[in-house]
């Protein structure tokens, strides 16, 4: 078991990863919440998978569970979806002494801390991701939102949760093609902050080799998150380091209708970003090359053909986008990013 610790001003929190933790759910619960009514959100595939376990596993430690079950995919993170919640909330008579699991990936973990920081103005969360990019980071910060029409993520609010449980095994059961999306922020991390690991990351030349890492993998991710959420809970500064690749990912997500996977979209945003930061000298030379390298080594798509004009209407509605000026986030070289402030003019020569 690794154990990290969130300590934000009347906020701290664990992050408990080990193999196996799944089974150990309930009692891992009892340690911080002494209630019986549980709420727990899931998609329908992890509700097929694991819905009537985890309500033993629940029950065993004298809970209350009812499941509330929405379907898998970015097309749930809707103002609809959540009203759906809401109803089941309300349908469940859950109060503000209960407690909501998150139980999926990210977009369980947006949808349901969403309503967990807005249901009755609050109520405590419980964060059980089961997708490596669910693991690695949105679980962890309390950042929540649905999606609007006009762009990704534009509807929000910061839900901290009182834990978050990690068991790397749930992704032994997940297809390769959601491994590839956790990998794309797993290489994120370790180019914001990290070259020991993106050294690492590129002497993996197996799954076998990738799963026997796993656990420490997720711990050196999970670590970068929590220092940088303590240093700036609410993202307005060092927090935004880890929106490398996201301006640019963000929009070809929307773009394309969230038929690309958000860490293979964030692949190519960081790749785009940096060929034209490099060529514009803010980036030391060869870090694009390390970074396609990087992507090909595990067969991730760079879907550089989507990068067009069209999405620069998107680009311009991200949340980043701050009375005129857009805040990028650039590598000077691997393991070492910084914030540069530009001019919507001045980013155009990031994004073309």
């Amino acid at each position: 078991m690794k154990t990290l610790r969130v300590e934000i001003p009347d906020k701290n929190y664990d992050i408990v990863i080990e193999n196996g933790l799944f089974k150990k759910l309930g009692s891992e619960i009892r340690k911080i919440y002494k209630g019986s009514k549980i709420a727990v959100v899931t998609d329908s595939n992890l509700y097929d998978l694991y819905g009537t376990e985890l309500n033993d596993i629940l029950s065993e430690e004298n809970y209350i569970p009812d499941f509330i079950v929405v379907k898998p995919g970015e097309s749930s993170k809707t103002i609809e979806t959540l009203e759906h919640v809401y109803s089941k909330l309300a349908l469940f008579n859950i109060t503000r002494s209960d407690l909501i699991i998150a139980f999926g990936g990210g977009v369980v973990g947006d949808l349901a801390g969403f309503a967990a920081a807005t249901y009755l103005r609050g109520i405590s969360c419980i964060q059980i991701p089961t997708s490596l990019l669910a693991q690695i980071d949105s679980s962890i910060g309390g950042k929540t939102a649905i999606n609007l029409k006009e762009g990704k993520n534009l509807a929000g609010s910061f839900c901290q949760p009182l834990k978050v449980l990690i068991d790397p095994e749930i992704l032994l059961s997940l297809p390769e093609k959601y491994i590839k999306d956790g990998l794309g922020e797993v290489i994120k991390y370790a180019c914001i902050k990290d070259n020991n690991l993106f050294n690492f990351l590129m002497s993996i030349n197996s799954k076998d080799v990738l799963f026997n890492n796993i656990e420490q993998v997720i711990y050196d991710c999970c670590n970068i998150k929590k220092r940088l959420v303590e240093n700036d809970e609410k993202d307005t500064g060092e927090r935004m380091l880890l929106n490398f690749g996201h301006t640019i990912g963000h929009a070809i997500e929307k773009h394309m209708n969230y038929q690309v996977s958000h860490g293979e979209a964030v692949s190519a945003g960081m790749l785009h970003i940096t060929k034209n930061s490099e060529n514009l000298g803010y980036t030391e030379a060869g870090t694009y090359e390390k970074i396609k390298n990087m992507l090909n080594h595990f067969h991730i798509d760079d879907h550089s053909n989507l990068i067009n004009q069209d999405i620069k209407k998107y680009v311009y509605l991200d949340k980043k986008n701050l009375s005129g000026e857009i805040n990028l986030i650039l590598l000077k070289k691997i393991g070492y990013a910084f914030i540069h402030k530009a001019s919507l003019a001045d980013a155009e020569k990031f994004i073309n």
